[in-house]
């Protein structure tokens, strides 16, 4: 065996990263979503691969110098769907299981998304943009080169004029198009053509056929005022052949994942009714066909719908559920528990909510076959990326199907020591300590505090590239979950709200000195660093106090009053996160914004910031740079090109490096090196 080497930047080239497992109806089989980054041109490529659950070297189902995504077996498993931009625009293909040409069913002005295939195999539903001013006879004409450059020229030449309050969107990387996605089906063998099923200046998604194949349900928030209450989705019905829609949620809440019931008598899906506001956790519901009120299935359940676990070495989406056992009686899906993503189960009649599979690690995806008891599942560890594994829930035997990053083993990758600990307030609480690689017993060495954004999001049992990328350059890595993050309960939750930089801070803070307990940490040598509310806790620790040598704050927040305004969701997060109202409670903002406490600020600190981050946009970075620099304290700001706020997690692969090297430099030349220290090269 060849001799291990410590982690690099550069390395990031080498991942490859596994989303979207798709098991064939009968079990045999699981297609997958497997993407790398380019050797020659450094972007993203992904290709869909299939893999035999019994075991055996996966086979490339798909090819080319494109991405192809949302693998999509048919009723009977002899196709299957995806997505692919092989002919420029994303357009649904479908292809024989045993392989063969591909054929394009779609050809969208705007590309088409979200795939499902129809009860009988003959028909797909999916999702495609309409912009207001495309012609119905041109939906399905895509736009040629000499159309684009002239929607460029306009874009060049001629003002805009907003009237929306949703103006702008993070993943848009600036103003929203006038543009709403329709729900839509296409005949598969092309006998019928397109035929278009919702209408209007309304955001449709998640279609799902019922179990006879005459209706489709789907989330949308068609109020007058959706940009108003944006989070007020509702679960619809409409039949297949087109009609009338028909609610079946009653607006209180965010309402997605809709999936009919074998027998479609009701509606599974995941919401809640704001009893808590913004950060109320998503539970299962149900809704009857025929009309009703919405039935709660995880009432005793403290924790949230869905797959929570924060991390930087995944790309693409993946199922958390439900699902259905093939009775009907049995409801599988995905939560989050102290830093684990498991799949339970809960009756479809409600009542106590059971672990299926769990475990240390990050179950990021899962789905189930036509019994309702073979599952494909994605896991991630602290250790590893993430891969495809088979689980089987009559036998209780699990096997991982890939090993997608190999190369790993020649590389030092450190595992985590989980710690409890108790808050200042008694609060039992946990955390995770990376040590060095190379570590002595008896050296005390740098280290840097990690913490997660949302808040409401949850550091565990999952892979961070930069994590073990600063354990591999000599420091210890220690991070946590402070108030407000998921993972612990409604109470802990929503503990945050109102109290930014109370509680969170006390639990950071604590954390930091159980960490410096252990007795290998040099408490005059530890760095921090965070992205979005991870970014503003990091500003307001500096803020605080002095006890860091050297901070990098990351997307972040440093003046709530200007962030209302600027930010794509700051409309709505000031008053759900803050309990302030802007107009009123100006005071109390400014008292919440790092950009008040400046003056305090002894610690080096590095601005990272996106130019296209609408969710925190640069101007909060900015004002924090002008504010440091103005008062001569130490200050560096990193912009980079072309990115939103997802730089760290999806962004461009040279910029992702970039990062990284810039957030290794300016630890390393602001902590100081002792004696037996690993020393990195930069």
């Amino acid at each position: 065996m060849a001799e291990k080497r410590r982690l690099q930047t550069d390395d990031l080239y080498r991942l490859s990263f596994v989303s979207d497992p798709q098991i064939s109806p009968c079990g045999h089989n699981i297609a997958y979503v497997k993407a790398h980054i380019d050797e020659k041109t450094k972007e993203y490529r992904s290709h869909i691969w299939m893999v035999p659950v019994t075991g055996g070297k996966p086979r490339q189902y798909t090819s080319g110098p494109k991405s192809d995504t949302s693998p999509r077996w048919s009723p009977d498993g002899s196709m299957i769907a995806f997505l692919s931009d092989r002919n420029g625009e994303k357009q649904i293909f479908v292809m024989p299981t045993n392989g063969g040409e591909a054929r394009q069913i779609t050809n969208m002005r705007r590309g088409a998304g979200a795939p499902v295939w129809s009860p009988d195999g003959t028909k797909i539903a999916f999702t495609s943009a309409i912009d207001i001013e495309d012609k119905p006879e041109d939906l399905e004409k895509p736009l040629d080169k000499k159309d684009k450059d002239a929607l460029e020229k306009k874009k060049r030449d001629e003002p805009t004029v907003v009237t929306r309050l949703h103006m702008k969107a993070d993943m848009a990387m600036g103003l929203l198009p006038p543009r709403y996605s329709q729900i839509f089906v296409v005949d598969v063998e092309g006998k019928t053509g397109v035929k278009q099923l919702t209408f209007g200046n309304f955001n449709h998604s998640m279609p799902q056929w019922s179990p006879c194949g005459k209706y489709i349900v789907f989330s949308a928030n068609r109020r007058e005022d959706a940009d108003w209450e944006p989070y007020l989705t509702d679960i619809y019905m409409v039949p297949a052949e087109g009609g009338e829609l028909r609610k079946l949620t009653p607006s209180t809440g965010p309402c997605s994942s809709p999936k009919f019931t074998p027998d479609g008598k009701f509606v599974v899906y995941a919401g809640h009714n704001m009893e808590h506001g913004g950060p109320t956790l998503t539970k299962l519901w149900k809704v009857p066909v025929e009309g009703g009120s919405p039935i709660l299935l995880t009432g005793s359940f403290d924790r949230s719908f869905g797959d929570r676990c924060a991390g930087d070495s995944r790309l693409g989406g993946s199922d958390n559920g439900p699902t259905f056992s093939k009775d009907g009686k049995t409801i599988y899906f995905l939560a989050s528990d102290h830093g684990r993503s498991s799949i339970y189960k809960v009756p479809t009649e409600g009542g106590d909510v059971e672990l299926v599979l769990g475990g240390d690690r990050q179950i990021f995806g899962f789905t189930a076959d036509d019994s309702g008891t073979k599952f494909a599942i994605a896991v991630s560890t602290p250790t590893l990326p993430g891969d495809v594994g088979f689980y089987d829930v009559l036998g209780g035997t699990e096997r991982t199907l890939t090993s997608v990053n190999e190369w790993l083993d020649e590389v030092f990758i450190v595992a985590p020591e989980t710690i409890p600990f108790k808050a200042k307030d008694g609060l039992q609480e946990y955390g995770w300590i990376m040590k060095p690689v190379g570590f002595k017993q008896g050296v005390k060495y740098p280290a840097v505090l990690q913490i997660h954004g949302g808040p409401h999001s949850m550091y565990g049992y999952s892979f961070f590239f930069e994590f073990q990328l600063l354990a591999n350059k000599g420091y210890v890595v220690f991070y946590t979950n402070p108030r407000g993050g998921e993972g612990f309960g409604q109470e802990f939750v929503k503990a945050v709200c109102g109290d930014y930089g109370g509680m969170d801070f006390e639990d950071l803070m604590t954390w930091t000195d159980v960490a410096v307990e252990q007795g290998y940490i040099d408490e005059n040598r530890i760095g921090v660093t965070g992205g979005s509310y991870g970014g503003f806790m990091t500003n307001w620790i500096v803020g605080h106090t002095s006890r860091f040598a050297a901070a990098v704050t990351q997307r972040s927040i440093s003046n709530w009053l200007s962030f209302h305004g600027v930010s794509d969701i700051g409309y709505t997060f000031v008053e759900r996160e803050l309990y302030c109202d802007v107009w009123k409670d100006t005071q109390k903002l400014w008292d919440f914004s790092p950009l008040k406490y400046v003056d305090n600020v002894t610690t080096p600190l590095l601005i990272i910031h996106s130019e296209n981050d609408m969710r925190c946009p640069i101007e909060q970075g900015e004002q924090l740079y002008v504010a440091l620099k103005k008062q001569k304290k130490e200050v560096e700001m990193v912009r980079f090109p072309g990115s939103n706020h997802e730089l760290s997690r999806s962004g461009r692969p040279v910029l992702r490096v970039a990062r990284l090297n810039h957030i290794v430099r300016w630890f390393d030349s602001h902590i100081a090196k002792n004696p037996g220290d690993y020393k990195p090269s930069l």
